[in-house]
């Protein structure tokens, strides 16, 4: 077999295990809010259709599902240290509210 086509294809097999990798690095950093700054969930402050994620109660498991404005189980990211700010309340509490209900 030639060595310079040998060698040409573990270079490019690198260099493209390099691209995944860098790739995969980017995608989480983009899901992960410190990447933006410093991030809070704030329960209780998205609208109907405006959550981040899946809520505490388990009905859904995606960004966009909530039915109701203000759900006590719903959340949003907002910048840490403003949830009070925003009338929200936090993860724990909102556990808390979700057990009394």
């Amino acid at each position: 077999m030639n060595h310079r086509l040998v060698a040409s294809s573990a270079l490019a097999t690198v260099m493209a295990l390099g691209l995944v990798a860098t790739a995969v690095a980017a995608s989480h950093a983009a899901k992960e809010p410190a990447a933006k700054g410093k991030k809070e969930k704030c329960f209780g402050i998205a609208k109907a259709g405006q959550n981040d994620c899946a809520n505490l109660s388990g009905t859904h498991s995606c960004a966009g599902l909530s039915k109701v404005d203000n759900g006590a189980d719903e959340w949003k990211y907002v910048a840490a240290g403003t949830c009070k700010d925003l009338k929200g309340i936090s993860e724990a509490d909102a556990k808390v509210k979700a057990k009394k209900s």
